[in-house]
């Protein structure tokens, strides 16, 4: 069983509830195509599961809209792509939505199949509400599959965390930054930022 997906099972058996049905992405595609679930079902697959993601409020939109903007600005053309709410094949049980990727360049545009890990080089996450989800779940997950870098822009504490050196067990590097201090993508050396230039303006 795997990572995730023990702390599910382990809490469904404490709560007496019984184990769900596992689908696979696939599956997950399948529904999609008979109309199961529509385009603007907001929904991802974890561990098999699927799970609802909350609505985005203009803060965490406009937020994803600054991040993308700064990005663009520092990235030479067909060099790298640049996916916003785009689905991340993890393997045949997963397939998160992360925010924001930076991926290695295909003249295809990613047309003939979703992004997997390899073809990431940067991952970046906003969260307010979906904070603890994102730690909790979504990071260990990115790790799990050798994402090489992941960026958590937390709204409510105006900072970045910058997790790399990826293991099963979690991150191996953690660093936080606020406004004022530099990130820099490790394998993407052209995006040299400010925290603040991920964060919107202060009020």
């Amino acid at each position: 069983m795997s990572g995730l997906a023990e702390p599910i099972a382990k809490e469904r058996v404490e709560s007496g509830r019984a184990p769900p049905h596992r689908f696979t992405v696939d599956d997950f595609h399948k529904m999609a195509e008979t109309g199961i679930l529509g385009e603007d079902d907001r929904v991802e697959l974890l561990e098999g599961e699927i799970v609802d993601m909350p609505p985005i409020s203009a803060e965490h939109a406009g937020t994803v809209n600054l991040t993308l903007s700064a990005f663009a600005a520092r990235l030479a053309p067909r060099r790298h792509l640049l996916s916003v709410q785009n689905p991340l094949r993890l393997d045949a049980w997963n397939e998160p939505v992360p925010d924001l990727l930076v991926l290695r360049w295909r003249a295809d545009g990613y047309t003939e199949r979703h992004p997997g890990p390899a073809d990431v080089l940067l991952l970046v996450e906003v969260m307010r509400s979906s904070a603890d989800y994102d730690r909790r779940i979504k990071l260990p997950l990115y790790a799990r599959f050798a994402v090489p870098e992941v960026w958590l822009v937390d709204l409510p504490a105006e900072r970045v965390e910058i997790h790399r050196e990826p293991t099963a067990e979690g991150y191996g590097s953690v660093r936080t930054v606020a406004r004022g201090e530099a990130v820099r993508a490790l394998l993407v050396p052209e995006l040299a930022l400010d925290a603040a230039d991920l964060l919107p303006p202060p009020r």
